[in-house]
């Protein structure tokens, strides 16, 4: 287990062409993936949402995670409240209540 602790760290350094994401390979025969961030283990054929609301998936290959919540840019006074519990955000005025907030999000 050490071995695909190794080598899932070493390949989730390696970025994918899709920023939201990476991949970490699992060595040949490995019957579970661990969550980088959580350091849960799950088992292949298996998907999860971590902590941080990424959506992952273990496979015989590998493991691959994609962020889950969107990267959202406001206009004006706001800003954006996340939250991990239920994978949800506001945009809020961050003084006047009454102020209008525009917010376009990217990502998911």
């Amino acid at each position: 287990m050490r071995s695909v602790f190794v080598g899932l760290v070493l390949f989730a350094l390696v970025p994918l062409n899709d920023a939201a994401c990476f991949m970490a390979l699992l060595k040949g025969g490995a019957t579970h993936c661990q969550d980088l961030l959580d350091k849960t283990w799950h088992p292949v054929g298996s998907s999860w949402t971590n902590s941080k609301c990424d959506q992952c998936d273990c496979s015989a290959d590998g493991m691959r995670c994609c962020n889950g919540m969107p990267t959202v840019h406001v206009t004006g006074d706001c800003t954006v409240v996340y939250d991990y519990d239920t994978c949800t955000f506001d945009v809020i005025p961050k003084k006047n209540g009454t102020v209008p907030c525009t917010a376009m999000s990217s990502g998911k």
